[in-house]
């Protein structure tokens, strides 16, 4: 029985070093956010496609770097209980003066996870709950955001210094230009010029936000009882010069541009929890589990749904039912009504014509996490060992789950322990909108569905299963892409037009006589199993009938492999400025 001194010794190393590993991690974490600048200086954006790739990583690798130095060098799989309960506790004592101590908590979450049992996961051994409080935490290096003061006579100056002071290296072509088009912009939102009040000031968060080619300036203005968040897109020319390419100011857009159907972002921070605060109060809509995710600090987003989740169960009483839709065949998945995400779990046996595993779905899935999402491909939040509560089941979501994927499943008297899982915000199926929708909304929802597949081929997507099923509509009215199965990238696919029949009696038998090995397409074939109905055919071809042959899937192979990188703006395109 080790004393009490042996206890407390042991419990403080394993503190510090669990601390160091997230100090190192958080330390790259910055530098990979801070050459962002750079790669949107030089206008490389494939450097910065990669550098969110590379950093996805980042957090898994610093967790098992941590881990197997406390397993090699301190035995931590053999300590007492005592000391990891004192263990936290001494954790706590040292984020007293932490900049990120939220992180933090969650980084010891990981690496006590990977050690100890699932039975310790509460907030004796780990942070169930936060210890450390992230309000009014300050900056050491530069103001969470810089504030401004404008005058009835200076506004135009002031907005030019507000773009100015994040001291870019490139010039503009007409930041003149620019700050007339953005006031322009802000008179036709606000509907007239009011006058400025006592209180009237803006503030500009003190790092751009990079995603693509653009870094985007966001804030927001105070004036009075008004507040008007705003984000503003720089991009580069090819000469190198720099112009503001729109001016945004309504909430829908800001909330679309922290959508987790797109990229992460590349955003220096020394206080996160600031900037997410500050975001929060542009964009109330959006969670702080999504803006820690956009930010692409996804552990803590994961960690602050899954305190969501469990707030949310302890305050309703409904059931997990099916979700709304066709039953697919690689995955169960499952929605609680009252909360608006569905928990999707992949089966033990996949059966034909489907020909995947549980590890290839996983790869595919990593990939789309990994990949530019376009505003297309919705986001997962993947989990291990998630307990619910059993009696918050459907009988018939338990027997599929025991029938369908038992070694995904653990059972005791009041717990389902489901050992992995996706998780992503629910949308409406887009198979069951084109049901029961009206003819003007089916020719638009076909047309935006038809702008997906364009979107998605030019981001180098190829979906694989096109099936209006697979498709949903997001609470924006945009359609998204949200099973991944059969996705392959377009440069390993072959589009091919269909070769005509050997002899006639090969069109008449019903079967294909082309070779149809995998990775090989036939756009011509789209049109059979997807425009069964005359009123979504109609509208299919008069949008899209190009879809429809190889060339423009071709095309749009050749223009990825000969490196170009295609602009996709999340914003309408009549918010943009002319060039």
């Amino acid at each position: 029985m080790p004393s009490c001194i042996d206890v407390c010794t042991q419990a403080q190393e394993l503190a510090r070093v669990i601390l160091d590993g997230f100090d190192h991690h958080y330390l790259l974490f910055r530098a990979s956010s801070q050459v962002a600048r750079s790669h949107f200086e030089a206008g490389d954006a494939a450097a910065q496609g990669e550098a969110v790739r590379d950093r996805i990583a980042f957090y898994d690798t610093r967790v098992a770097e941590t881990t197997a130095l406390l397993i090699s060098a301190h035995g931590a799989e053999r300590l007492a209980d005592a000391v990891w309960a004192q263990a936290k506790s001494a954790y706590i004592g040292l984020l007293a003066n932490h900049k990120r101590p939220e992180l933090a908590e969650t980084f010891f979450n990981s690496v006590c996870c990977r050690i100890l049992h699932r039975t310790y996961f509460h907030n004796d051994f780990i942070f169930y709950r936060p210890a450390v409080s992230t309000e009014y935490l300050e900056t050491d290096e530069r103001p969470t955001y810089r504030s401004y003061y404008p005058r009835p006579d200076n506004l135009p100056n002031t907005v030019a210094r507000i773009i100015a002071d994040f001291g870019w290296k490139l010039p503009f072509v007409d930041l003149r230009r620019d700050v007339k088009r953005i006031l322009r912009a802000l008179r036709r939102h606000l509907g007239r010029w009011p006058r400025l009040a006592f209180n009237a000031h803006i503030e500009v968060l003190s790092s751009p936000f990079y995603r693509g080619k653009a870094a985007y300036l966001i804030g927001r203005a105070v004036n009075g009882d008004h507040e008007v968040p705003f984000a503003l897109p720089l991009y580069r020319n090819d000469d190198g010069q720099l112009y503001v390419d729109a001016a945004l100011f309504e909430q829908r857009h800001i909330r679309h541009l922290f959508s987790l159907s797109r990229a992460y972002f590349l955003v220096d921070m020394e206080v996160p929890s600031a900037y997410v605060r500050f975001l929060q109060q542009l964009i109330p809509q959006s969670s702080r589990a999504e803006l820690y995710t956009m930010l692409g600090l996804g552990k803590q987003g994961k960690t602050m749904f899954y305190r969501e989740l469990f707030h949310h169960l302890r305050h309703s009483g409904d059931r997990f039912v099916f979700a709304p839709g066709i039953k697919g065949m690689v995955m169960i998945v499952f929605t609680l009504p009252s909360f608006p995400f569905v928990f999707k779990v992949i089966k033990d046996v996949i059966p034909p014509p489907k020909e995947v595993s549980r590890a290839v779905v996983r790869e595919k899935y990593l990939m789309v996490k990994r990949h530019d999402r376009v505003g297309r491909m919705a986001d997962s939040l993947e989990f291990s060992d998630v307990a619910l509560p059993r009696e918050r089941f459907d009988p018939a979501v338990l027997e599929d789950l025991r029938a369908l994927a038992p070694s995904m499943l653990e059972e005791d008297s009041d717990t389902v322990v489901i050992r992995h899982l996706y998780i992503e915000r629910r949308m409406m199926p887009l198979n069951m909108l084109l049901d029961n929708a009206a003819p003007d909304v089916i020719e638009d929802v076909v047309c935006d569905y038809g702008n997906a597949l364009r979107e998605l081929a030019i981001a180098n997507i190829f979906p694989g299963d096109m099936l209006f099923k697979n498709f949903g509509i997001t609470r924006a009215g945009r359609v998204v892409f949200y099973d991944y199965d059969e996705i392959e990238y377009m440069t390993d696919c072959d589009f091919r037009r269909i070769p005509p029949p050997l002899a006639p009696e090969y069109e008449l038998s019903g079967e294909a006589w082309f070779t149809g090995h995998k990775n090989e397409v036939y756009p011509e074939e789209f049109g059979t199993f997807l425009l069964t109905r005359p009123e979504v055919r109609d509208a299919f071809m008069k949008h899209h009938a190009d879809l429809l042959q190889p060339q423009f899937w071709q095309q749009t192979k050749a223009r990825i492999q000969a490196g170009v990188v295609e602009d996709f703006y999340p914003y309408p395109a009549a918010l943009r400025f002319e060039l």
